[in-house]
């Protein structure tokens, strides 16, 4: 790179002609939260699963608060959702094209951007603790280059920046919505072909992805109650939830491992989306028989622990199948101590070990692009590419397909993803319906609006589609279906 420094190094006593060495600031939360990023892009690591042991290493060291660790969550996932905008400015500040520029330069780069624009802290707090960051951890040259290129962002501030390098709206709309959102050109588009509608939805959408996600927890029916988990809480610490009966939203800043019903696996940590799918299914309309329950791709257990409990009230076995060992294992710990029969197996979905017409009711949560969950997996818009979506199709259909064999006449086959993608969710269900790929499956839809009742913005039916910015929940997909013959 040629931001490395030319010429003498400066001596630690002043006398080859520049100021003093001073050793840089060591900064617990900045260099905790570099080390987060470069797990995230080195190691293809997810963020939530790198953070918390980071923070708890960090916390147990002894100079590691709560602020502390507040600010490095913000860092790490303020810098990762806006990475796309952060780029575009920080490109714009440079001579040379970003794929030219190491990637531990360009995450302090884009810490310091997410500082500057993205928090409150002043500007030259912002340049002084990147700089004294870049010292750390990548040497005094690139230190220099990492001050040069922040005093340029510090300029201006997000929306001036903004003009200057998002295309306008009139000439190019998703590329003015890709950078001033930051989310890829393709993921805007598809976000948009699922929403349908102007400007304003889409707007909301994609800014709904760039906000924290409120912590959910769900009591598990028979095991805990809202009840008990408001009371735990406190006044201060929880709402109720908006739309399931075993919902409970918790305050920023809320520890849900704290909770004894956390720990004992009688309530859990589930989005409130997750949860309506699992209710949904569980209460749809069946004929006859309602004993036997599946859920085809269990892992990593939050609808499988629910579907237990409700299974359990009504006297049904679940039968939990997760076709990665390592995920049936948590399977078997969220579902430890339902009050009902349950087995959990690792077995692969598209060649069950079950025989055909062995269930009444069969959830088949669907591996996808996780494009719903973008708020709470803010890397995963980046790592996501279209091809990706041609991988997940014929699985997805497999399993669909598979799903509607394994249950008997009569009985329910919900088909759920957390994606809104068009390709993943309707389009999967008219393909298999029909019979494209394979023999025509003979199935009804039922209407899933009535089963969500209370929730508004559930569209014409009768599949449905939630999304964050309407229902504050990831955007999750059910389509409910009755086997007819």
């Amino acid at each position: 790179m040629n931001d490395q420094p030319h010429g003498r190094p400066r001596s630690s006593d002043g006398k080859g002609g520049g100021k003093p060495y001073r050793r840089p600031k060591k900064d617990p939360v900045r260099i905790l939260a570099f080390e987060a990023l470069r797990a995230v892009d080195e190691r293809d690591a997810y963020a939530n699963l790198v953070l918390p042991p980071l923070l708890r290493k960090a916390r147990e060291g002894g100079n590691f608060d709560g602020r502390d660790a507040a600010l490095a969550t913000e860092l790490v996932y303020g810098t990762l959702r806006r990475q796309g905008t952060y780029d575009a400015i920080i490109a714009a500040c440079i001579d040379r094209p970003l794929r030219e520029v190491d990637p531990p330069v360009l995450d302090v780069l884009a810490l310091g951007a997410h500082q500057l624009l993205g928090t409150r802290i002043p500007s030259h707090a912002a340049v002084s603790a990147s700089v004294e960051l870049a010292r750390v951890v990548l040497g005094d040259g690139r230190a220099r280059f990492v001050n040069a290129v922040l005093r340029k962002i510090a300029a201006d501030d997000l929306d001036g920046w903004l003009e200057k390098v998002a295309p306008p709206y009139d000439e190019d709309a998703e590329d003015h919505l890709a950078i001033v959102h930051s989310h890829p050109r393709w993921v805007v588009s598809a976000l948009w072909d699922a929403l349908g509608g102007g400007r304003a939805g889409i707007e909301d959408l994609l800014e709904a992805d760039n906000e924290r996600p409120e912590v959910t927890l769900v009591a598990r029916p028979g095991r805990s109650t809202t009840e008990e988990l408001m009371a735990a809480l406190g006044e201060e610490g929880a709402l109720p939830g908006r739309w399931s009966p075993y919902a409970v939203r918790m305050a920023e800043g809320g520890e849900p491992g704290a909770l004894d019903a956390v720990k004992d696996a009688r309530a859990g940590v589930q989005d409130e989306g997750s949860q309506l799918v699992a209710v949904a299914l569980a209460n749809a309309p069946i004929e006859g028989r309602d004993e036997r329950w599946l859920d085809g791709c269990a892992g990593p257990g939050g609808k499988a622990a629910l579907l237990g409990a409700l299974a359990a009230e009504r006297g049904a076995a679940l039968l939990a199948s997760e076709k990665q060992p390592h995920r049936a294992r948590l399977v078997e710990r969220a579902l430890a101590g339902n009050p009902g029969p349950y087995q959990v197996i690792a077995a692969d979905g598209t060649r069950p070990p079950w025989r055909e017409g062995s269930f009444d009711r069969v959830l088949m949560d669907v591996p996808c692009s996780g494009l719903g969950a973008l708020r709470r997996r803010p890397e995963a818009r980046w790592r996501r590419r279209p091809e990706d979506l041609e991988g997940f199709a014929p699985l997805q259909r497999g399993l669909l397909r598979e799903a509607l064999s394994a249950v008997r006449v009569g009985g329910v086959v919900g088909y759920a993803t957390c994606s809104p993608h068009l390709a993943e969710t309707r389009i999967v269900v008219e393909d298999v319906l029909k019979g494209r790929g394979g023999a025509p499956v003979e199935a009804e839809w039922i209407d899933v609006r009535p089963l969500m009742p209370g929730v508004a913005g559930l569209g014409e039916g009768p599949d449905v589609q939630l999304w964050p910015h309407l229902h504050g929940t990831d955007a999750m997909y059910l389509a409910l279906l009755r086997r007819t013959a």
